[in-house]
């Protein structure tokens, strides 16, 4: 399967500068990057589509460059914010580019052995933070118009809304990035701009500097933006607040499995072939899954361990896998007890005395007191239905609640049903 077959399988493709642009990429030798914002210390989900683009190239035998945007952003990319982004201090751009860079070597081949292809890191702040303001208007400033700039879908989104205006500093944002591409292009070759679809008219405006100063052509082609169902950004956890980082420290490997396990249906066909390197027969395999037996997650299972495996390594995607499915069998007594706390981090939790448990604590008590069941009665039908777990094990009629049950000496997990669990901790 060539390059070009795989992105148009995989719906890679939404705009490219020319056709031709997909046969050069399938016969190798090609540099192309990516630019990535340093507005913090990680990269979230969101972003980790272009990372893989620049990893399928790579596979390819072309040459990716990975731009830490380390210039571009003191400056901010205006292209459809609703705002103007808080500008970040030269102190904060480098703590944030060195977290960036460690998770970039981790997921490109930077090494010696892969030769002409080997990936790259760099900064662009080693050239516009240089570079005196006179020389760069009279350079790049002067092959474009403002006229052409206003005309930018990105701009003019900003321009025609009376609440929200436009400052110099991020009007001058796509010269900046047409100049990264002109100076990738002299000093490395390079000749190829990606991105996703809203970054459409600084490319272009990059291969329009490149050809203007050196003659030679240069092209552009981006991706789709990844939204869920309800046209929110995709890599946000649930309710749209908190990112989805690919750094451990900010989002677990548990965290991060458990988020793309829920993915839902409609979604996962366009995740499986945008973040997975899984072959386009099993791709399909797992398409049909989600159609005759979505109840399965098979789909979103394999999306899970593909990607954590990606990111962290295939020991990281195992032990997430293992917690997730502890969560509901007996196996969570196994758990040590960080991932034993991070596995019931939402469930809802309270305290039991440890002096009324070593007297043994009446499960139908246990149930109200932890709003499991709203009477005595309603807990008492719960237990003979068979439906009410400790530790995930059945509760039979008669049983106690002792404190030799305590996982880690102080954590019970009382659950009712399928679904609904209470953290009971012993103080």
């Amino acid at each position: 399967m060539n390059l070009r077959e795989d992105w148009q399988f995989r719906g890679l493709i939404h705009q490219v500068t020319d056709d031709g642009v997909l046969d050069r990429l399938n016969a190798g030798g090609v540099t192309a990057y990516i630019g990535f914002d340093p507005t913090a210390s990680s990269l979230h989900l969101g972003g980790l589509l272009q990372i893989c683009n620049l990893r399928r190239l790579q596979i390819a035998g072309n040459r990716p460059i990975a731009l830490a945007g380390g210039g571009t952003g003191l400056i901010g990319d205006p292209s459809f914010k609703d705002a103007e982004r808080p500008l970040l201090t030269r102190d904060q751009l480098e703590a944030n580019l060195d977290g960036i860079r460690n998770q970039l070597e981790g997921l490109l081949d930077f090494s010696a052995s892969a030769g002409r292809s080997r990936a790259m890191v760099l900064n662009n702040a080693d050239w516009l933070t240089t570079m005196p303001l006179t020389d760069f208007l009279r350079d790049v400033g002067k092959h474009f118009t403002v006229n052409q700039m206003v005309a930018k879908e990105s701009v003019r989104s900003r321009l025609d809304r009376e609440d929200v205006g436009l400052s110099f500093t991020e009007f001058s944002y796509m010269l900046l990035q047409a100049y990264d591409f002109l100076r990738l292009n002299i000093d490395h070759g390079c000749a190829l701009q990606l991105g996703g679809s809203d970054q459409w008219g600084n490319i272009t405006m990059g291969a329009e500097l490149v050809r203007k100063v050196t003659g030679q052509s240069a092209g552009g082609l981006t991706s789709p933006l990844l939204l869920r169902p309800d046209g929110r950004k995709y890599g946000k956890s649930e309710g749209g607040n908190e990112r989805v980082w690919l750094d451990p420290a900010m989002t677990s490997p548990f965290a991060l499995h458990q988020f793309l396990l829920n993915s839902e249906d409609e979604m996962t066909p366009t995740l499986l072939r945008f973040f997975t390197f899984l072959d386009h027969e099993t791709i399909s395999d797992l398409d049909e899954s989600l159609r005759v037996d979505p109840q399965a997650r098979r789909a979103q299972r394999a999306l899970a361990n593909a990607v954590v495996a990606m990111v962290h390594g295939e020991q990281a995607a195992l032990r997430a896998e293992r917690a997730g499915e502890a969560l509901f069998n007996e196996s969570i007594a196994e758990l040590d007890e960080a991932t034993f706390l991070e596995v019931l981090a939402d469930a809802p939790s309270s305290t039991v005395d440890r002096e009324a448990l070593r007297a043994g604590l009446d499960p139908v008590d246990a149930l109200v007191l932890t709003g499991l069941a709203s009477s005595k009665a309603e807990a008492r039908r719960f237990l003979e239905q068979g439906g009410v777990y400790l530790n995930n094990r059945r509760i039979e009629n008669d049983a106690r609640i002792e404190l030799s049950m305590a996982l880690h000496d102080r954590y019970l997990v009382l659950r009712r049903g399928r679904r609904l669990l209470h953290l009971m901790v012993v103080a």
